[in-house]
């Protein structure tokens, strides 16, 4: 049978292969020893005359290893990522792995798996497909179940997501002043004046509120019983807005029963209302970040009320906010002072 490949050493000294049908296709096998380059040579003359029969060899070197790891399939990793992270994360991943986007690798093994197999699922699907398949792929490899990557990180299709953006003041208005509901109208602006996440918000108890400090501290519920809490100062507006709910247990009693989606789903008709589009629950959250970068807030002190555990992600939520910084001719003049009076955007007084 003639050798799908040949050896050839270029002027370097490297010895190559190239393949005998299509000459255009060549590699380096990386060595100036000719028998090191032969034994290469050969075994990959091999693996393509024999795939099945090293296919097999393979599954019987590695079940001495893990007994488990020749029939283990996608299905196993799915249902072992599902029992990591908190209860609401856990129902995400039950949730997404029931999708049809699944269907064709779930009963896949592992050891089968081509990186055909894996662009075939993302092909077609949206951002979380792909988010969820980066993390299985890591967690087998993680776990040792996947002896190699079936796709180098370099090859993954980049995830290109939307760009959320936040609320404006006015968009806020018109929301707040087509809402009738005297409990929904409050948790808006909530929402407006913490720029907590609409489950955290939803949640808020009276016991949250340290009014002797002028203070709301609570742990996020994405984050766990164990993190570290979001603490924030109350403002004028803030104190007057919390002052006329709840002095005991839920602040937002019907809307925490509602859950999660019926908020949204109510939401999203109230923006209907008050002709506003392209928002949801969580734009509240990045219009606080964002308000807070273009008046100049601290950025440790909003990561540290938003209840951000990381810069990257709170840099994420502040991208929109416009900055206007000021001259550095007035900054020269400012002297020692490191920190001088800046103008909000389009309220700038001209020189002179």
């Amino acid at each position: 049978m003639k050798n799908a490949h040949r050896l050839y050493r270029r002027a370097n000294g490297i010895f190559y292969w190239q393949d005998n049908e299509n000459p255009a296709r060549q590699g380096s096998l990386r060595t100036r020893d000719l028998r090191v380059a032969e034994r290469l040579l050969h075994a990959k003359n091999e693996a393509m005359r024999q795939p099945v029969m090293n296919l097999a060899m393979a599954r019987t070197y590695l079940a001495a290893h893990d007994s488990k790891l020749a029939a283990r399939t996608w299905a196993e990793v799915m249902a072992e990522m599902e029992t990591h992270g908190i209860r609401s994360t856990q129902d995400r991943c039950r949730r997404e792995f029931r999708s049809r986007a699944f269907d064709t690798l779930r009963s896949k093994r592992l050891l089968e798996t081509t990186a055909d197999d894996l662009l075939t699922v993302m092909r077609g699907s949206g951002v979380s497909v792909n988010h969820y398949l980066r993390r299985l792929h890591n967690l087998a490899g993680d776990l040792g179940w996947l002896p190699w990557p079936v796709l180098a990180k370099r090859a993954w299709p980049k995830i290109r997501t939307k760009r959320r953006r936040a609320v404006t003041a006015s968009e806020h208005a018109l929301i707040v002043a087509s809402e009738k509901n005297p409990e929904k109208r409050a948790f808006y602006q909530f929402l407006w004046e913490t720029g907590a996440a609409q489950s955290d918000a939803a949640e808020m108890e009276a016991g949250h509120i340290d009014w002797s400090n002028g203070q709301i501290c609570y742990r996020r519920k994405k984050r766990g019983p164990d993190s570290s809490p979001a603490r924030m100062t109350m403002g004028a507006r803030l104190r007057a807005l919390l002052e006329t709910l709840p002095t005991s247990g839920p602040l937002f009693p019907a809307i925490k029963k509602a859950g999660a989606n019926a908020r949204a789903t109510e939401f999203s008709r109230r923006c209907k209302v008050a002709g506003v589009e392209g928002v949801s629950l969580h734009s509240y959250r990045y219009a606080w970040a964002q308000r807070a970068k273009r008046f100049g807030y601290p950025a440790r002190f909003a990561e540290e009320a938003l209840g951000h555990n990381s810069r990257a992600v709170h840099a994420s939520y502040a991208r929109g906010g416009e900055v206007l910084v000021p001259s550095l001719e007035d900054y020269e003049a400012g002297g020692g002072r490191r920190i001088i009076p800046m103008s909000a955007p389009g309220k700038l007084k001209k020189a002179g």
